[in-house]
């Protein structure tokens, strides 16, 4: 293979349409831009979501329900989540984040009970749902709601 052999692989190469060279071109004179009007002035054009003056999209359309500026976002636990950790561990929204079980703390942790606990653990956190408070208080753990 030689220097001169070398292709692009296909849809590689994009092509740019080169206008305003020339009536030989197909894209001389007016260079596609049509005859006078805001669209063939130079630095103009309306921004994208402008209607030339008609009542907007997003002010046509109704408005629906509203947004809880007070709403509580948790991050959420499962007890499968809880398998990793050793008999008597004290598990913290700190610990979980640490090790990668949660993200971000947000305004604080839920413990779901989606899957089994089968040590006893204690677990601190902001809110437990009742099938989770039972199954860790059934393995011999315990809840403690920060």
């Amino acid at each position: 293979m030689r220097l001169g052999e070398l292709k692009a692989p296909p849809g590689a190469k994009k092509r740019r349409k080169r206008v305003g060279r020339g009536p030989g071109s197909g894209h001389g004179k007016t260079a596609c831009r049509g005859h006078k009007g805001q669209n063939a002035r130079s630095g103009s054009g309306a921004r994208p979501w402008f209607e030339g003056g008609q009542m907007p999209l997003q002010r046509r359309v109704p408005k629906r329900g509203f947004t809880n500026i007070f709403r509580k976002e948790y991050a959420i636990v499962n007890l499968r989540d809880l398998q990793d950790f050793e008999e008597g561990a004290i598990i913290t929204p700190e610990l979980l984040e640490e090790k990668g079980k949660i993200n971000k703390l947000l305004d604080g942790v839920k413990v779901l009970g989606v899957g089994e606990v089968k040590v006893p653990l204690t677990v601190h956190a902001t809110k437990f749902s009742k099938s989770a408070a039972q199954k860790i208080e059934a393995a011999g753990g315990k809840t403690v709601v920060i």
